[in-house]
């Protein structure tokens, strides 16, 4: 069952070059930026990527480690990063795909003398023809 919400403590790395965020239970999960205010933004879009990805994958989404028990290192500290996964279900799955067709040439002039919304034609068509209403 896929949850609603996550909270995993990441680590933020201080260097001269920028900051770069690391989540200790979601290996691979590695966001940076230039700015705090960017690295904890890049590590909230980050977290739900990763774990949305990790949802269609089916793997198993470890518990979170207590942030009491990761121990920073010189020039870290630790933070707790939430995620609320409807919102980013929502982004990802409603984004848009653009799509190359062929029509008539015909077809096309008539259209477009009616000023035809084609991606609004083409999206209410696939609509009825899968039968999906909303």
């Amino acid at each position: 069952m896929e949850k609603s919400y996550y909270a995993y403590p990441a680590i933020l790395h201080y260097a001269k070059d920028g900051i770069s965020v690391e989540f200790p239970d979601l290996p691979g999960c590695l966001p940076c930026a230039d700015t705090e205010d960017k690295a904890f933004i890049n590590a909230k879009e980050a977290l739900g990527l990763h774990l949305y990805g990790m949802e269609q994958d089916g793997d198993e989404i470890p518990a979170p480690s207590s942030a009491a028990e990761i121990k920073p290192g010189e020039g870290e500290v630790i933070a707790l990063i939430e995620v609320f996964m409807p919102a980013v279900r929502d982004r990802i799955n409603n984004q848009f795909v653009k799509k190359t067709l062929s029509i008539p040439a015909w077809l096309n002039r008539r259209a477009e003398q009616e000023h035809v919304n084609f991606s609004r034609v083409l999206q209410d068509g696939l609509k009825s023809y899968l039968h999906i209403r909303e």
